[in-house]
């Protein structure tokens, strides 16, 4: 039995969700989300409430799609409701970011600038060193923000690069100077 599977998705008065088959559409005042979920799990509405079961017993290698879709179809009505949103932290001397039309430009101490295109659903908003990644797609924003970490990764030693808001990075020491012995 899945611990996350048998949990039911309460669906809020400003959401709805409509069931064609194995499709799930989501539609929310942020937008809409479908997903088409894996033939040996149903999704069914039950007195406002969703509840996603298998058709049967699932072998070994298919039980963790029961937790997974009840997972993907709970972050899909929180994504509609409410969004999701990411914070980046950029910090060392002379890096800043920017934004230039659809684009992210990210000053980093390379040669040259580099620039992150918006996918669609995606929003950007930068304020001061803190850059702000939001959407109704909790995957999306997840993975923009991992791709505009990953440019420059915060170094152990001094702490200059991107990380999350929040995140700790682990210092390490540097390079002691040995007095020289007469």
């Amino acid at each position: 039995m899945s611990r996350i599977g048998k949990k039911f998705i309460e669906i809020p008065s400003t959401v709805t969700v409509a069931i064609n088959g194995q499709d799930v559409l989501v539609k929310g005042p942020k937008g809409e989300l479908k997903i088409i979920i894996h033939q040996a799990i149903k999704a069914e509405i039950k007195d406002g409430k969703l509840f996603v079961t298998p058709k049967r017993e699932l072998p070994t290698k298919d039980r963790g799609l029961w937790g997974l879709y009840r997972a993907l179809i709970s972050n899909m009505v929180q994504g509609v409701q409410n969004g999701f949103q990411k914070k980046l932290e950029i910090e060392g001397v002379g890096f800043k970011a920017a934004l230039q039309g659809d684009e992210l430009v990210l000053n980093l101490g390379f040669v040259n600038p580099v620039k992150i295109k918006k996918p669609e659903g995606i929003h950007f908003a930068v304020e001061k060193n803190v850059i702000t990644v939001s959407g109704i797609d909790n995957q999306a924003v997840g993975q923009i923000a991992a791709e505009i970490r990953a440019t420059k990764k915060a170094e152990p030693y001094k702490g200059k690069g991107i990380k999350y808001e929040g995140e700790k990075i682990r210092r390490k020491e540097g390079k002691k100077v040995v007095a020289a012995k007469k």
